[in-house]
């Protein structure tokens, strides 16, 4: 089977507002499209660290706290504020930010091309803060005014990060990847805990 050399064209960003319900089960709603993907640009939150004893590294703790990072889009789709960053429509279809609302968890999904196969991504628990205002004026060519968000990708109470596609994932798992979010089937592995 051919595998992917390389990747490069970050496209197909989507989210998909997360539930738990009273007993901890996790669910998603269905992802929805988030077009205008730019960029994104995710570091790693958590590093190993060491136990000392008998003189040594007796112990090495994993402390995997997820990804951080940043989301440029084209623009921020007027759904995306009102499901993840909980603004509201008034009566007159304003979008109103409120101080005292609370940001809403979601999964996000993307890809990236690969010589041989797209390569597909999803961030289980993710929250993204409130992108900043920024612009300026046009000079002698218009230039494009993104937007971006920082993403923060936490893990699940199950430990679950996140899932990506390989070289030889099932067909029909890889062609619904934006379907439904992808929940892992791995014996010993409890995804529905929150």
């Amino acid at each position: 089977m051919a595998k992917n050399k390389v990747k490069y064209n970050l496209k197909n960003a989507h989210y998909a507002m997360l539930k738990v319900d009273e007993e901890g089960v996790v669910s998603f709603d269905k992802p929805v499209a988030l077009p205008g993907a730019v960029s994104i640009s995710l570091d790693a939150n958590g590093e190993p660290e060491n136990f000392y004893a008998d003189g040594t590294a007796y112990y090495v703790i994993n402390n995997n706290m997820g990804y951080d990072g940043d989301l440029e889009l084209a623009m921020i789709p007027e759904d995306f504020r009102v499901s993840a960053l909980n603004e509201t429509l008034d009566d007159n279809k304003v979008l109103i930010e409120d101080a005292n609302s609370e940001l809403n968890r979601f999964a996000l999904l993307f890809e990236f091309d690969g010589d041989v196969k797209h390569i597909r991504h999803v961030l289980y628990n993710c929250s993204a803060s409130r992108p900043g205002i920024e612009g300026k004026t046009n000079e002698e060519s218009r230039e494009v005014q993104t937007e971006t968000l920082t993403i923060k990708a936490t893990p699940l109470a199950s430990g679950v990060v996140k899932a990506k596609t390989g070289n030889e994932t099932d067909s029909t798992v890889y062609a619904d990847w934006y379907k439904a979010v992808y929940m892992p089937t791995i014996t010993g592995v409890n995804t529905d805990a929150e």
